[in-house]
């Protein structure tokens, strides 16, 4: 009998939910009623594929589908990373790839963290942080790991990369802006068959001293090249936070 008493009741709220505003019985929900399902009034979703925010992104992407080597060079928080980082496991998830390969120079932001314990990856990891968690994003934490344990995705240290040939493999390079012109030279010449490489850095946010860095150079020397593509980015085409555009241009 409570229980049918319970019904009872939990229908009788229900059906005052829905009469109109000239009865005395208050609405219990607002209009339209907010459902989990419902993705319509989120900022943000998940997607399989990701898309293009600004014209520049929508020109790095289909320069990713059809030169094999493709440098993204301008302004923070223009998506650089996230967009090299999410066509990574796109190829890798459709075939054309049998490996991820990321790299990134281990140079501090103008602090220095001393000795780090640990492994190999133990010790790049903080440098790495940003591209784990573009892939984090991208692939669920536990296949992550064991793609990982696999060597599907594999954390090559630049210093290590002299010498080695990298076939059927997708390369990413981020904050390529604290390369040397002779360690650019060194890994655009890793590139092997059906492998695809794609270079990304902001020349304004270097952390080598003044005209160390190669990025520039070499994207100038190498944009005649009929296979390759520089997409260059705006403080217009900033993704992050408004204010984000605004400091570039002021700093």
């Amino acid at each position: 009998m409570a229980k049918r008493s319970a019904r009872r009741a939990s229908r009788r709220i229900y059906e005052g939910a829905h009469i109109s505003d000239s009865n005395n019985v208050r609405r219990l929900f607002d209009e339209p009623q907010w459902s989990p399902l419902d993705e319509s009034n989120r900022d943000q979703k998940y997607r399989k594929n990701i898309r293009a925010q600004n014209d520049t992104q929508k020109i790095m992407l289909e320069a990713i589908d059809s030169s094999p080597l493709v440098f993204a060079v301008g302004s923070a928080g223009t998506g650089k990373t996230y967009i090299a980082v999410a066509k990574a496991v796109e190829a890798l998830d459709g075939g054309q790839v049998r490996r991820i390969i990321l790299s990134r120079p281990a140079v501090e932001a103008g602090e220095s963290l001393g000795f780090l314990p640990g492994d190999l990856e133990d010790k790049m990891s903080p440098y790495l942080r940003p591209l784990y968690d573009a892939l984090c994003d991208r692939l669920s934490s536990k296949r992550l790991k064991t793609l990982m344990a696999e060597g599907v995705i594999e954390i090559a240290p630049i210093a290590y990369m002299r010498g080695r040939t990298l076939n059927n493999a997708y390369i990413v390079i981020d904050e390529a802006q604290n390369c040397t012109y002779g360690q650019m030279k060194m890994l655009l010449t890793r590139l092997g068959w059906s492998s695809s490489m794609v270079v990304t850095g902001d020349p304004d946010q270097s952390d080598l001293l003044p005209g160390l860095s190669g990025l520039l150079d070499v994207a100038n020397r190498l944009e005649k090249l009929e296979n390759v593509e520089v997409v260059r980015f705006s403080r217009s085409d900033v993704v992050r936070h408004p204010l984000v555009a605004e400091m570039i241009e002021a700093l």
